[in-house]
């Protein structure tokens, strides 16, 4: 437990600065639409973590109960996971991993789970159970790019413990992902996987707010958990 604050405080205090700072954070004009579209599978990579950091929390900034934050701006990353006809499905876990702000990911090939390539301080892999409302949030940092890859931030859905859904979030806009293999071969569906990270008003250290929202191939006949 990280006793110099926790995550759900951070999830309040976000939400508390979004909603005096703009509704519009929440509210996308077509989203409604978008929410009727699957999204995309893209594949997991070779980096998903070969051995888990013993904190797997949904704040990826600190670790544990250490002072140092991770190197990045801070981003609230939240959505909603819903079927395909837009109800909630809770108790979905939700688990992101993405490299530190360095390039390198928690993995034993790509500079370890600690060591001189990583930032110590980045937690680099959380989870989280979806809300009654299918709701999900992690506070982590900006992704950034490394090798050929576009930034990006990795991304599973399980239900009753099962895999439905990998993928991957990229940034709105970002000039690399013209140029990023996966994305090109993807095509048109690609655009389902873009978030716009928007600065949050009145944040005194640039925290951005992006919103993903993810959609399964599931119906209510499935039985939602």
């Amino acid at each position: 437990m990280k006793n110099h604050s926790c995550p759900d405080c951070y999830r309040r205090d976000f939400l508390r600065r979004a909603a005096l700072g703009s509704a519009a954070l929440f509210t996308v004009p077509g989203a409604f639409a978008d929410a009727m579209t699957i999204t995309p599978a893209m594949t997991e990579g070779p980096f998903y973590p070969d051995k888990l950091p013993l904190d797997t929390d949904n704040d990826l900034v600190r670790i544990n109960d250490t002072i140092t934050p991770g190197v990045g701006a801070i981003t609230h990353l939240h959505g909603r996971v819903t079927d395909v006809k837009g109800n909630p499905i809770p108790n979905a876990r939700v688990e992101i991993w993405q490299v530190d702000n360095k390039g390198a990911y928690i993995h034993s090939r790509d500079g370890g789970l600690t060591g001189p390539k990583r930032d110590d301080h980045f937690q680099g892999f959380g989870r989280f159970m979806t809300a009654r409302d299918g709701r999900y949030y992690f506070r982590t940092i900006k992704p950034v790019p490394y090798g050929p890859r576009t930034p990006h931030i990795h991304v599973a859905v399980y239900r009753k413990n099962k895999r439905a859904l990998t993928t991957q979030c990229f940034i709105d806009g970002d000039k690399g992902n013209a140029k990023d293999g996966l994305l090109k071969r993807m095509g048109e569906p690609a655009k389902h996987l873009m978030v716009q990270f928007k600065p949050i008003p009145n944040s005194k250290v640039g925290e951005l707010s992006a919103e993903f929202n993810i959609v399964l191939g599931v119906t209510p006949d499935d039985g939602h958990e």
